[in-house]
């Protein structure tokens, strides 16, 4: 049983350090959770004593159902939307420059912004159970700052594929498939003995090979940094509109 309080907590031991979310909305994300993640990110990468990053949410059921709508429902204007979304792309860019290698511990479903964060991991390992949807357009936004870290992964035809069509769930074998998901295990129980074995012996491995490593992964991404914000202040001019304020106040 988890505590009702959210939190974003960080366990390391052995060269792993793992950061671990929770809320008790389905592990949705308000602003403070984001820049918290992206504050724990951030420090583990600049950490000597740290040579791999676990990113976990806590549950079984839910990885992240992406942006808090009951957040989503106090911005009043251009400046409060931009501050918000650009808390995801913060939480991308953390992982995406992390100079360690991230891995993404995915469990149960993830939705709009929690698959932006499953995309900018360098793996993700996922259960059978899980499965990932884009359901922004429901209410009247799009997945324009995950866009990039999504399309990266599973590319435009895929991502057409979940952006317009926002109720359409992709299964665990359809994300791995598409280049998503790394590996997907029957259950949970797997997957951590997997996790466990894998974390342990990727954190032995030399670091500055990984370094090399995570430059080359991520060449063609240098633009990410204006890019992403830019996108936050589109979703954050949209999340002002009429159809969104709707949507929002009937969920």
């Amino acid at each position: 049983m988890y505590e009702l309080d959210p939190f974003v907590k960080v366990k390391s031991s052995g060269g792993l350090a793992t950061i671990e979310f929770y809320h008790p909305r389905h592990n949705a994300l308000p602003l403070d959770m984001l820049n918290k993640l992206t504050a724990e990110i951030r420090n583990a990468g600049n950490n000597d004593l740290i040579h791999v990053i676990l990113l976990k949410s806590a549950g079984d059921k839910t990885f992240c159902a992406g942006a808090d709508f009951e957040q989503l429902k106090q911005i009043n204007n251009k400046h409060e939307g931009l501050q918000f979304f650009s808390g995801f792309a913060n939480v991308m860019l953390a992982m995406k420059d992390c100079p360690k290698p991230l891995v993404v511990r995915l469990q149960g479903k993830a939705v709009g912004g929690g698959v932006g964060i499953a995309a900018a991991g360098d793996l993700c390992f996922a259960n059978s159970q899980a499965s990932v949807r884009l359901s922004e357009l429901n209410i009247g936004l799009g997945p324009f700052v995950i866009a990039p870290a999504v399309e990266r992964k599973i590319g435009k035809t895929n991502f057409s594929r979940l952006s317009l069509q926002p109720d359409t769930w992709m299964t665990a074998d359809e994300a791995k498939n598409a280049g998503l998901f790394t590996e997907v295990f029957q259950d949970t129980e797997a997957m951590d003995n997997h996790l466990d074995t894998f974390l342990k012996k990727l954190a032995t491995l030399n670091p500055e090979a990984l370094l090399q490593m995570k430059k080359i992964l991520w060449e063609g991404t240098e633009n990410w940094d204006s890019l992403l914000i830019e996108r936050a202040a589109m979703s954050g001019e949209l999340v002002l509109s009429a159809y969104t304020k709707k949507a929002l106040n009937k969920s």
